[in-house]
């Protein structure tokens, strides 16, 4: 995974700036955090990848370029980048000693939070630099992301019915919670088998979220 461009520009990035892209709702005023910043972020990653992807792939159609970008662009791939990036450790760094403040361990226990200031981060340097140099860093960070997509381009929830056909098993599939305002929506959902959740995912729609959690489930399954 590349990142060492989109982790330059985050090094760069003014102080005040880059705090605002580490700071939780929790741990500040609604309109001092992150959450301004995460949705600039999403809208610069989401054209940046769909960029990228016109470019690299002029054989594969419209319906193929949204599959692999939603894989690209989903929160388990903001998190894999945010990981890649330390992420983690700066939202540890950023933690305020304010008893109200939900700690950064406790946040990263959870789903949104780690692709979310990633999101924002990725705002944050879109603010800063512009999105000619920003979309170049994110493109390149999220290749390994992009090539993973493209190379598994399977319907995971076609795949998962298949796989349980054969065992004479059915899955179903649950929203568990939404969050986000109504044009920002992300869905979380699990796919269920037999009573039991054996996969969870998140996405801007339901399909895109039920897609992951049929992925979760693939792996957890043996597939």
């Amino acid at each position: 995974m590349s990142v060492a461009a989109l982790a330059e520009l985050v090094a760069e990035l003014p102080e005040g700036l880059r705090h605002r892209a580490l700071t939780h709702s929790s741990w500040a005023e609604e309109s001092e955090s992150y959450g301004r910043l995460a949705y600039l972020g999403d809208s610069v990653l989401a054209l940046a990848v769909a960029a990228d992807l016109y470019e690299r792939f002029a054989e594969i159609d419209a319906g193929g370029l949204t599959k692999i970008h939603n894989h690209a662009v989903s929160g388990v791939s903001c998190a894999e980048v945010g990981r890649e990036l330390g992420v983690p450790e700066m939202l540890e760094d950023a933690e305020p000693d304010v008893e109200e403040a939900i700690p950064a361990e406790a946040l990263l226990a959870g789903s949104r939070p780690l692709p979310e200031a990633t999101e924002a981060l990725i705002g944050a340097c879109f603010v800063a630099f512009g999105f000619e140099r920003t979309a170049t860093a994110v493109a390149a960070a999220f290749s390994a992301q992009i090539e993973y997509a493209s190379e598994t381009r399977v319907d995971a929830k076609s795949a998962l019915q298949e796989l349980l056909a054969r065992r004479q098993a059915h899955v179903s599939y649950e929203v568990v919670a939404e969050s986000g305002p109504a044009h920002r929506r992300t869905f979380e959902v699990e796919a269920i088998v037999d009573a039991e959740p054996v996969g969870r995912g998140a996405g801007r729609s339901k399909k895109a979220a039920e897609q992951m959690a049929a992925e979760q489930a693939l792996q957890r399954l043996g597939s």
